[in-house]
């Protein structure tokens, strides 16, 4: 959705000190890093206690961005084109527009407060939801002042359902998230002592959050005695859900799963958890189920997908033998018992350690606290406890040299040895600030596998790279198929629906049901439905490409035979000379006068697949198509009592056929930061790096061969060095014998011997390197594309030849 510079001042008491405010804007920067799409950016300057922004007004404005908030005076002589709006104060500004965008939608809105357990509902309720909803959600843990109407702004007209979480320090706070969220459904977790410190006592803590819900027509709180006298006065205007005390009955026959009972019902639900947390919050979210309308039986169904969020555990093995918890992200008391029986249930027998930060505003004495924590840790077999930062106890009496104290993270890196953690289960859970990932990054196993780098921020740039090139009332379709293109699928599509994306599209049904089960809600193109997933794809409302009278056929009969309401949207391919699927240019008339006899469907888009836009050679028959689809377009719509959305162009197209962006565009490879086009490769930013390492090097003699059939003999005494990548991997073949190198330390290292199916050689002679160095196959030395052309094969291939084994790590600046 698009809005006007000059609706900012109505909406934010601002005044337009620049510009003639009539500039259009979507997307909301705080960042000055992440002012990608410049064009359609509104920057949101900040003077925080930490830095200022309106320092950086003109770097952006170099960037290309012409749409400003700002709090303070800068020299707008330096803003030359730009619409620029003062206003008081910018993060309430923020706010105000966010609640006005908010207003645009009558979606049920779910607004989840309470101290802990806010984001794994969050998180949880969209995993048991999604399979029916299009849903839109607050990314990881964004509940504070700024990630509240960041998270509110992410709302479009494709979305069903919202689910919001706030969270405050202080009083006064939640009236303003609340008036952002405006939460149809209020959902409070449980109360803890978290941000205690600003609040003066626990129930005034409570009635601080339950200022979210003051609209809401339905609320769902713990069996809490403080939070029941205070939402009691409710009871006759909202709805009041009491999620029931539940109580562990037993493990289950699968001997790893619990049953758990919700109050005095004979109904019992089977979870994949052991902490109490985790029951709490799970009884949360039956509540909110059985509100919506769900069967128990399908709420059971359901939870067997929850997992726990990987934000806030991680198993990692660690250097001699250990084993360490990361939960390197927070640190209250509630959440250390959960991490303490994370612990527990993963020590494997070794004696156990925890690596604790100070608990940061908890509200409660530093005396009484240790001793909180102290017991928290004989009671799980703790043995030892080392505590990081100022506000900690420097000794214990009880603990002796099992308890020591560390100032900060950076005394610990300095002081502390590794060694001590042998066969040793070490939690290690810290609240953020404490930088607790460096911890975790000395202690843990260092592992040399072979790895697919993804750079999540390259591919964001490249996104909005080809957003600048398509008109703003061109909506933009994604190619997510054959794995995201190698590179992880759900990975990619989280990504798009976060920035905006209005399509997806996938080659096959159980590809698009993989991204509803991950949570991905954005509307879904199956490129080609094959007639036994039809119920499937009907099931996770996927949108089918109908290429065919028979394949149409076959879906209205799939969809009679399903439970599906209302018209299905459907998408017609068009055959215009690609010769590969779609209706022919004889199929028209007859495609048009059955479609109007078909009022169970509805025709999403029509299309047609342009088979040379990036040949300027072959531009005329690229125009020849662009004539036949419009031809068969004003034939199929002169039946339609509505016009279905009109697409014809690839990433190839999109810059060379600006004519033809029509209604929608699809993006495919060059999201990845690939293009045929030599300016265009100037612009996009390589998003892939295949690495390894080298796993031996070894002395070979002149005339000793390498490798299967002896078909390299070294002409001279050489080194070569073997990595643990083979063409099972993606490496093919035809690199053998010196058609194809990787690079050692900016050195192209050239391939000796034949590509193995696991392994692979290469002369090192002329290379400094040592066994464990890292290797690259392609990246920042050798591109994509020249990787591509020495394996006389397209960027497409490689990229979806890149076996699952080889792990794929996602990176963000």
């Amino acid at each position: 959705m698009k809005w006007a510079i000059s609706d900012i001042c109505e909406w934010t008491n601002g005044t337009l000190v620049a510009g003639q405010g009539n500039r259009t804007f979507s997307q909301l920067v705080l960042d000055s890093r992440k002012a990608l799409n410049a064009d359609d950016s509104l920057f949101i300057a900040i003077h925080g206690v930490r830095h200022n922004s309106h320092l950086l007004l003109h770097e952006l404005y170099a960037k290309g961005v012409r749409c400003f908030i700002i709090e303070e005076d800068v020299d707008i002589d330096l803003l030359p084109e730009a619409d620029v709006v003062r206003v008081s104060n910018s993060i309430a500004a923020m706010q105000s527009l966010a609640a006005r965008h908010r207003s645009q939608f009558t979606i049920p809105v779910i607004g989840i407060t309470g101290s802990n357990g806010k984001t794994t509902i969050k998180e949880w309720l969209n995993v048991l939801l999604s399979e029916d909803f299009r849903i839109v959600r607050s990314p990881k843990s964004y509940n504070s002042q700024i990630g509240v109407p960041i998270s509110v702004w992410n709302m479009g007209p494709a979305h069903e359902l919202a689910i919001f979480e706030a969270g405050i320090s202080e009083s006064g706070e939640m009236e303003k998230l609340a008036r952002v969220i405006q939460p149809s459904i209020g959902v409070l977790s449980g109360i803890g002592t978290a941000h205690m410190e600003n609040f003066l006592s626990r129930r005034q803590l409570i009635g601080e959050k339950l200022h979210l819900f003051a609209r809401s027509e339905v609320i769902v709180v713990p069996d809490d005695a403080d939070v029941l006298q205070l939402v009691s006065p409710w009871q006759e205007s909202k709805k009041i859900l009491i999620v029931p005390k539940h109580h562990w009955i037993r493990r289950s026959e699968n001997g790893t799963d619990n049953i758990i009972r919700l109050g005095q019902e004979s109904r019992t639900f089977e979870v994949g958890f052991g902490d109490q947390a985790s029951f709490d919050n799970i009884a949360t979210c039956i509540t909110c189920m059985r509100y919506l309308s769900y069967t128990d039986e399908v709420i059971q169904d359901r939870l067997k997908r929850l997992t726990a969020l990987e934000m806030r555990l991680q198993l990692i093995e660690g250097e001699n033998g250990a084993v360490i918890v990361n939960d390197a992200y927070s640190n209250d008391l509630q959440s250390l018992e959960i991490a303490l029986d994370f612990l527990s249930r993963h020590a494997r027998g070794k004696e156990k350690a925890v690596v604790l930060s100070d608990f940061i505003q908890s509200g409660t004495p530093v005396e009484e606290l240790h001793r909180t924590v102290l017991e928290l840790l004989k009671r799980h077999g703790v043995q030892r406890w080392y505590n990081v930062g100022p506000a900690s106890k420097t000794s214990d009496s009880e603990l002796g040299d099992r308890y020591q104290h560390f100032p900060s993270t950076e005394a610990f890196l300095s002081e502390f040895d590794p060694e001590v953690f042998q066969q040793t289960a070490v939690l290690v859970k810290g609240a953020r600030i404490f930088a607790f990932e460096k911890i975790v990054a000395t202690l843990q196993e260092q592992s040399h596998d072979s790895v697919l780098q993804i750079d999540l921020g390259a591919l964001v740039h490249n996104l909005n790279y080809f957003k600048s090139k398509i008109h703003p009332s061109t909506k933009l379709m994604v190619m997510v198929k054959a794995f995201g293109y190698g590179i992880g699928a759900p990975q990619v599509a989280s990504l798009l629906m976060f920035n905006k994306a209005d399509y997806l599209a996938v080659a096959y049904t159980d590809e698009g049901a993989a991204l509803r089960k991950a949570g991905i809600s954005l509307p879904i193109m199956v490129m080609n439905p094959e007639r036994s997933s039809l119920q499937a794809l009907i099931k996770f409302k996927l949108e089918p490409e109908i290429y065919s009278f028979r394949s149409l056929s076959a879906f209205i009969k799939a969809l009679r035979q399903s439970n599906h309401q209302g018209p299905y949207a459907i998408h017609l391919k068009i055959d215009t000379g690609m010769r590969r699927l779609g209706f022919e240019r004889s199929e028209i008339a007859e495609l048009a006068k059955v479609m109007g006899s078909y009022p169970d469907i509805k025709v999403a888009s029509v299309f047609t697949h342009l088979a040379a836009t990036d040949n300027p050679d072959l531009d005329h028959f690229t125009n020849q198509q662009l004539v036949h689809f419009d031809e068969a377009y004003t034939i199929i719509t002169e039946s339609l009592p509505y016009l279905p959305l009109k697409h014809a162009l690839n990433t190839g197209g999109i810059q060379r056929f600006g004519n033809a962006q029509y209604d929608m565009v699809r993006l495919g490879v060059g999201l990845y930061g690939v293009s045929a086009d030599a300016n265009e490769k100037l612009e996009l930013m390589p998003v892939n790096a295949l690495k390894t390492v080298i796993s031996q090097i070894k002395q070979v003699k002149k005339g000793e061969s390498i490798g299967y059939n002896r078909s390299f003999i070294a002409p001279t005494d050489m080194r070569s060095a073997t990595i643990p990548l083979g063409y099972a991997d993606g490496l093919r073949r035809q690199l053998s014998n010196g058609g194809g190198y990787v690079v050692i330390h900016g050195q192209r290292a050239p391939i000796v011997g034949n590509v193995c199916m696991d392994m692979t050689m290469v002369d090192v002679t002329h290379i400094d390197c040592a066994e464990g160095d890292e290797v690259e196959v392609f990246g920042q030395f050798q591109t994509i594309a020249q990787f591509a052309q020495s394996c006389d094969t397209i960027v497409y291939e490689v990229l979806t030849s890149i076996s699952q084994r080889v792990k794929r790590v996602y990176t963000q600046d």
